[in-house]
């Protein structure tokens, strides 16, 4: 039995990057041995097993075959005659197909130590094509990558771009689409990951609504929001804006709620794209706004009871109209709580309840908002 450290560990600590994860290949033995030795089952396709002590995934070498559509449509095969280099050749790209034994000796049989450092992202072998994820692999490892200057291959993107002419692409699930466009959101380039499936005619297939953001405006936005720490539930709001920024409100809102429904987003994402697009002029001209239109904002944003989401939506909001992130909402956080100190126990130790109790809490909330821009802006009377 030999046990080897693979793919991203050996990658990322080549690169000098912070190592997360560790995978291992097992190369020579047998389920049975594999069980025997403490590890515990747990692949359901091929044969993986979890460490006993630090339950990080050990998979047996194995080979593949495709066998019908999608990204899916493999059979596969593990034995103790399979070897390490065989197990290797059936991975994405050459950078992913690095090995690295006890000794910390490498095994490099597909030139992946090259190809980092001219960085190029290139596949192992021909065999890429069968696999449709890889088109979305390969182009959220290049907006990954892009501080770095990496680039894709000549040879691997028309690999991609048959993929993306076949129907390959129709058998991936919403949920794989998805996750693999989070991931591209959480990096510093996530545009890239866009502009990657355009080159290879994918995006059209896959994420037709933001094609059209390849654009030098939508990269200066993009930018400033990952300058400014944006995670991937801001850059998805930053661009599901951008996207229908020609679009009325209300149709703007309707295609936000029709793509979040298709590529089956999580909740928290499609709120704050939806609350971004409402509210980020308001949010934008805070310290102009009446007193009305100050209080609605704080109510329909929840903002007394929910303040982080100011937080979220503020760098957002700087990246659409290209101004400083301190300069959105500017002395709203005063306004908030001094509007928080008007307590409902006290009114009604005045003497104020049911919808009399109401009224008036509106009623100093509201001129605490009017207390002229001034406060607004955070400058004193």
């Amino acid at each position: 039995m030999q046990i080897y450290l693979v793919g991203g560990a050996v990658r990322d600590r080549l690169l000098g990057l912070k190592v997360k994860d560790h995978d291992w290949v097992v190369v020579g033995a047998t389920p049975e041995e594999m069980i025997k030795a403490g590890y515990k089952p747990v692949g359901k396709d091929f044969p993986v097993f979890l460490h006993p002590k630090t339950a990080e995934e050990y998979a047996l070498a194995r080979t593949e075959r495709k066998s019908g559509k999608g990204y899916t449509g493999f059979e596969f095969f593990a034995s103790p005659d399979v070897s390490l280099e065989e197990d290797l050749r059936r991975r994405d790209l050459t950078i992913n197909a690095i090995a690295q034994d006890s000794d910390g000796q490498l095994i490099d049989p597909y030139g992946g130590q090259q190809d980092l450092e001219a960085r190029v992202l290139r596949h192992v072998s021909p065999a890429f094509r069968e696999d449709p994820l890889r088109v979305l692999r390969v182009a959220r490892f290049a907006a990954r990558f892009a501080d770095l200057n990496f680039r894709i291959a000549d040879e691997t993107l028309a690999l991609m771009r048959e993929i993306s002419a076949s129907d390959e692409l129709d058998y991936l699930t919403p949920e794989r689409v998805w996750q693999e466009f989070e991931r591209a959101l959480g990096t510093r380039s996530p545009l890239v990951f866009i502009h990657s499936l355009n080159v290879v005619s994918a995006c059209e297939r896959l994420l037709p609504e933001f094609c059209q953001l390849d654009n030098e405006a939508a990269e200066k936005a993009c930018g400033q929001l990952a300058k400014n720490g944006g995670n991937a539930e801001q850059q998805f709001a930053l661009l599901t804006n951008l996207a229908t920024a020609s679009l009325d409100n209300a149709a703007a809102l309707e295609q936000i709620r029709e793509l979040c429904v298709r590529v089956r987003s999580p909740n928290r994402f499609r709120d704050l794209a939806l609350q971004l697009r409402q509210f980020h002029q308001d949010l934008a001209t805070f310290s102009e706004l009446a007193a009305e239109r100050k209080l609605k904002l704080v109510k329909q944003l929840d903002l007394l009871r929910r303040p982080e989401r100011l937080e979220l939506m503020r760098p957002c909001v700087a990246a659409l109209v290209q101004t400083e992130t301190g300069g959105i909402a500017e002395g709203i956080e005063t306004l908030l709580e001094r509007m928080s100190a008007v307590e409902p126990r006290q009114l009604m130790a005045e003497g104020f309840s049911g919808k009399a109790l109401g009224e008036e809490i509106e009623k100093r909330q509201l001129a605490i908002c009017a207390e002229g821009r001034s406060a607004g802006s955070g400058r004193a009377d």
